[in-house]
């Protein structure tokens, strides 16, 4: 979708993305009044409240800024960001924080700040304008808008001055305010243009097809085509995990037993946790890679990512058996639950990828005993001015010969250089900017097996030694002034971290991973859900606002119902059918079927989209699409099944168009198309024998299966019976735990011996 505009302004030099792994120094205020606060000030965003100290005379997004420009007859400037976003702080400390560039925008436009994580609704609309006009997108996101909301102009990153092929951004506001006076027609013609072709473009639906079987084998060809053989991962750099791409390989291989599907997953996933983008000391993963082998990481950590990636690391673990898998990803959820679980139980949304360099700031040492907690700024400290001090990128992360060799002392940082290949100069050759000159980026450039033999040692001591080395080190990166850490709680991330947690408590049998879900459950019901039953999306200090989204309903739906497969309490699987019905009342798209972004009650905006594309994150047409092939599966209700035979038909032309690009809604389908496997396992009350069934169940992958524990003492016992109503017919014999395996609703005979159900897995 390109949009060829007749506005010669318009028209300027193409917007690009600035390259990446370009350092950036806090700059000094540039005479800023350091007392100056904008209307930012009394926002609760991370991301506003950065800039709540600009000269730039920001408002939030609302009536009050659209009113000015209206008053004014002066067009808007709406830049769009995050709190951990690398970019969108090198544009505010070059740009938004000059004052001679603050009063270009402030004499000509009204400015508006978006944080795209809390307002992922407005964000979508006007990306599809920036892609649209320039061909590409990203963070920040720059576009200029008539006082009715309208886009004629934008872009992503602007440096100040001309640079990369990137107009400069003091020429792209003057050329603009000039345009707005002199060519004004031919502005509100070009954003009517466009707003008319966003408002028209909606995935096709191929005449009202439904999808075909064959496009499961169509999304794994695709896939097949990109992926890297050397390195694993599709594409070239920059490369991105994208772990549903890796959940759909798990389900085409069970379903085709194509060997080739599962090695793709395992080296893919094997290449990740041994390159730069996982952090060998604290846990967890970074963003993506700036380079096609995973070395040298965008050090940035979401919340989503690391729930995506533990979800497929415990898929892997089920399929394979392979420890190594399982080892990943408890190191994932020991990060999250140490660093990223607020103390109520919600999960805090990112790190930053940019932090002071301790070596330049002169910080204070934190003792190392406060490695593991994060002290999060009261609401002042935030808005008041701190002194400019020099960050940059991976600061926290990275590190010399030197370093190393002075914490581990010379015999033991011999060997851990060696493993994690530390080098003296340091060893990332793939910085192209001089980013990390002289510095080192941890991975495992040998395995413990190679290390081991290479010093004619033990397997056993070199890994004593590694997690040693480990220990200390991350002591000592303790002392280093740690990244930003935004610590909003967003009910659509949390979802996904309650889904991964729920199953690795099951699969793990972790009870700590399914006590952190069950937390996190408990502090969305409590916090984000309001009294008429409808979701909330954002919860940061004391205070939820912003009107839920559909992910939020469907990400949080998916937890529930893994949630409800682990703990077998019907109260989590009430929640999840009270929200799918709330979720089709207020999204459904009545005319054409599936979902739009944003409820048909909530804010008024420029358009109402509906999203299918599997980014960064699983669409929530995709998530709710597989919610409600589970719920229908469980429940039998009619309504839901139709539901989603109507949002598959939607969507059929576009999915079969492309469908490497829509890997969830494919994981969805192939859950849709069968067939479908229920297990019931009845006991007249808590057995360990009933118990040994589960955990049997649960140590295999068994992708399209539902487990339900009939377990006829268990006060939500009669609940249960209403919610799924075919385990009936379903009681144990003989006052013994007994296994019901059904395909399609179609049970084979029942069996109360543990080999005998494992026979009947095996054949599954």
């Amino acid at each position: 979708m390109k949009f060829k505009a007749s506005l010669e302004v318009v028209v300027l030099l193409g917007c690009t993305v600035a390259p990446l792994g370009v350092s950036f120094a806090a700059t000094e205020n540039r005479n800023m009044n350091e007392h100056h606060s904008n209307r930012l000030a009394s926002e609760k965003s991370p991301y506003l409240l950065q800039h709540a100290n600009n000269p730039v005379d920001w408002y939030p997004w609302g009536e009050e800024a659209f009113a000015k420009a209206k008053a004014e007859d002066k067009p808007i400037l709406l830049s769009i960001g995050y709190s951990t976003c690398h970019w969108c702080h090198v544009m505010a400390h070059e740009s938004f924080e000059d004052p001679e560039i603050a009063k270009l925008i402030n004499d000509s436009f009204v400015p508006i700040k978006v944080d795209r994580e809390e307002r992922p609704d407005i964000d979508g609309i006007y990306m599809s304008a920036v892609t649209a006009i320039s061909g590409q997108g990203g963070w920040p996101l720059t576009v200029f808008l008539t006082p009715d909301k309208k886009p004629f102009y934008g872009g992503t990153y602007f440096p100040p001055e001309p640079r990369w092929g990137s107009p400069g951004l003091i020429q792209v506001l003057g050329t603009l305010a000039d345009a707005w006076k002199t060519k004004r027609e031919d502005i509100l013609k070009s954003s009517d243009a466009l707003t008319v072709m966003l408002k028209e473009f909606k995935p096709s639906s191929a005449g009202g097809a439904v999808l075909d079987p064959s496009v499961l084998e169509a999304g794994f060809q695709q896939l097949a085509a990109n992926y890297d053989e050397r390195y694993g991962g599709f594409g070239s750099q920059p490369k991105f995990p994208t772990a549903h791409n890796l959940s759909f390989l798990l389900r085409y291989w069970k379903r085709s037993q194509q060997k080739e599907a599962l090695a793709m997953v395992e080296k893919t996933l094997t290449a990740i946790a041994h390159g730069g983008i996982h952090d060998h000391l604290g846990g967890g993963f970074h963003r993506y890679s700036t380079d096609d082998h995973w070395h040298v990481p965008h050090f940035e950590k979401m919340l989503y990512d690391q729930a995506l990636l533990a979800q497929s690391y415990l898929e892997t673990y089920q399929a394979t058996g392979n420890e190594s898998y399982a080892a990943v990803a408890r190191d994932i959820f020991d990060y999250v639950l140490r660093d990223m679980q607020s103390p109520d139980g919600g999960f805090f949304s990112a790190e930053d990828a940019d932090s002071e360099d301790a070596a330049e700031s002169g910080a204070a040492a934190v003792p190392a005993g406060d490695s593991e907690e994060f002290s999060v700024p009261d609401e002042q400290s935030k808005v008041s001015p701190q002194p400019a001090r020099p960050k940059k990128e991976g600061a926290f992360y990275v590190w010399s010969e030197a370093e190393i060799q002075s914490v581990l002392g010379e015999s033991d940082a011999e060997i851990f250089n060696y493993h994690f290949g530390v080098e003296k100069n340091g060893n990332a050759r793939s910085d192209p900017h001089g980013e990390f000159t002289g510095k080192n980026i941890l991975f495992e450039a040998y395995d413990m097996a190679a290390t081991a033999k290479h010093y004619h040692r033990p397997e056993s001591e070199i890994s004593e030694g590694l997690a040693r080395g480990r220990e200390k080190l991350s002591a000592a990166r303790a002392s280093r002034p740690r990244p930003h850490l935004d610590d909003k709680v967003l009910t659509d991330w949390n979802g996904l971290m309650i889904s991964a947690l729920a199953t690795g408590g099951r699969v793990l049998a972790e009870p700590r991973y399914l006590d952190a879900a069950v937390r996190a459950a408990q502090f969305i019901l409590k916090n984000l859900k309001g009294p008429e039953g409808k979701l909330v999306h954002r919860f940061r200090d004391g205070q939820a606002a912003i009107e839920g989204m559909l992910a939020d309903y469907s990400f949080f739906i998916g937890g529930l119902l893994d949630l409800y497969e682990t703990t077998f309490d019907a109260q989590y699987l009430q929640e999840a059918v009270t929200l799918t019905e709330s979720m089709l009342q207020r999204f459904t798209d009545r005319t054409s079927g599936g979902f739009f972004v944003t409820a048909d009650d909530a804010e008024a905006l420029l358009l109402r989209q509906k999203e299918i594309y599997d980014g960064a994150l699983p669409s929530g047409n995709s998530v709710a699409a597989l919610d409600l092939v589970r719920i229908a599966g469980l429940t039998l209700r009619e309504d839901f099944r139709k539901e989603v035979e109507r949002l598959f038909a939607a969507f059929a032309g576009e999915v079969s168009q492309h469908p490497a690009a829509y890997t969830q809604m494919l994981t969805a389908f192939d859950y849709f198309l069968g067939p479908s496997r229920e297990i019931v396992v009845a006991t007249p009350r808590p057995l360990p024998e009933a118990e040994a069934m589960v955990r049997s169940i649960y140590k295999r992958f068994l992708p399209r299966t539902a487990v339900i524990l009939r377990d006829a003492s268990r006060e939500d016992f009669p609940k249960l019976m209403q919610l799924v109503p075919f385990i009936a017919d379903q009681p144990p014999l003989q006052e013994a735990p007994t296994a019901y395996v059904c395909e399609n609703h179609v049970c084979k005979l029942p069996v109360t011996e543990l080999k005998k159900l494992e026979r009947l897995l095996e054949s599954h």
